[in-house]
C-alpha cells in the first residue's frame, strides 16, 4: 500500500460515519478508530413485516436472522453510543407518518427499540444494550449507514 493511498484513506475516514475500521492489504494491516465514540453492544432483532418504512436503496449486507450485538465499550469523553450492527438505511420511527422511536432526554430500559436499519428490504429493529438515557441522535433519518456507524449516543440511567 502506498503512503498516498494511506492517507487518502485516512481522509475518506474521517468525513465518514464510520467509527472503526480495518483493513488488510498484503501483509499491510490499518485500523483507524474515532475518539469518542467507542463502540456498544445494541441487539436486533428483524421487525414485523407489517411496518412498511419509506423506500430506500438496496444496501450491501443482508440483516441477520438471529439477534447480533453491536458494540458498547467503557465510556469515553462524550459517552458510549450504539453503533450500527449492519450495513443498512437508519430510520428514527417504524413509518414517515409515526412519532421516532427514542428523542434526546429519552429514558429507554435494556431492550427498548432506539431506530430501524433496513437492509434488502428486511427491517432489523436496534434496541438498547442498556438502561440509559438518550443524550443525541447522530445519524438522519433516512441515511445509509455502514457497519460500525454511530447511530445514538447515550448514557446508562
Amino acid at each position: 500500500m502506498k503512503t498516498q493511498d494511506i492517507i487518502d484513506l485516512m481522509g475518506r475516514f474521517d468525513t465518514s460515519g464510520i467509527g472503526r475500521m480495518k483493513i488488510t492489504s498484503g501483509d499491510t494491516t490499518i485500523e483507524l478508530e474515532k475518539p469518542g465514540c467507542v463502540p456498544a453492544p445494541a441487539t436486533i432483532a428483524a421487525a414485523p413485516a407489517a411496518a412498511p418504512v419509506a423506500p430506500a436503496a438496496p444496501a450491501a449486507s443482508v440483516a441477520p436472522a438471529a439477534p447480533a450485538p453491536a458494540s458498547e465499550e467503557p465510556a469515553a469523553a462524550d459517552g458510549p453510543c450504539i453503533t450500527a450492527p449492519l450495513v443498512g438505511t437508519f430510520y428514527v420511527a417504524p413509518s414517515p407518518d409515526k412519532d421516532p422511536y427514542v428523542q434526546p432526554g429519552d429514558r429507554v430500559k435494556k431492550g427498548d427499540t432506539v431506530c430501524l436499519l433496513e437492509a434488502m428490504k428486511m427491517m432489523s429493529e436496534v434496541t438498547a444494550p442498556v438502561d440509559c438515557v438518550i443524550d443525541e441522535i447522530m445519524a438522519t433519518d433516512g441515511e445509509l449507514v455502514s457497519f460500525g456507524a454511530p447511530l445514538i449516543r447515550y448514557h446508562e440511567a
